[in-house]
């Protein structure tokens, strides 16, 4: 009935019937949690070379690109928050995460680690500002714009992943 998703609405593990969370931070995580899972179930079931095949020339997007992308965007908003001398990039010089997105089994178990890591990190420096309204930084970025960003990145690019599995393998999200 659903061959051209990559999984049965059924089995969705975003699907659920508890009721929507209370309060706004709760909603903030929820959402977070929700597209941190799809782009994980966006790559899943995917070999290296097709992880790093890329979009459209002269594009470097590809869906191994993304998960750098995405440790690369955890880290920089830890490093916007965080008093002190910033951590150095994570992959090296502008647009490295999607350079270096090369169809190896190594690369792409680095980007899976990299990817957890740094979210727990900044989900930990985070958990430790619970008023939304708190400014951080030595911008003095609101919290909960922080999260609010976080949401949009991680939907963005949920969104550029789902025409990049389709191109893989015809299947497609809900």
């Amino acid at each position: 009935m659903y061959a051209d998703m990559w999984l049965d609405p059924d089995d969705d593990p975003r699907n659920n019937e508890d009721p929507s969370p209370d309060g706004e931070l709760p909603t903030l995580l929820d959402y977070l949690t929700s597209y941190r899972l799809t782009l994980l179930l966006k790559c899943e079931g995917l070999d290296a070379e097709q992880l790093a095949r890329r979009s459209v020339p002269p594009s470097t997007m590809s869906l191994l690109g993304l998960v750098r992308h995405l440790a690369s965007a955890e880290r920089d908003w830890r490093n916007w928050i965080t008093p002190g001398d910033p951590l150095p990039k994570l992959y090296g010089q502008r647009d490295a995460d999607f350079d270096g997105a090369v169809p190896d089994d190594a690369v792409v178990a680095a980007a899976y680690a990299d990817l957890a890591r740094e979210q727990a990190a900044t989900d930990a420096v985070l958990a430790e500002h619970p008023d939304l309204g708190e400014r951080l930084g030595s911008d003095g970025i609101a919290v909960r714009e922080l999260h609010v960003h976080r949401v949009e990145e991680y939907a963005r690019h949920c969104g550029h992943a789902d025409l990049l599995r389709e191109c893989i393998d015809g299947r497609v999200g809900q």
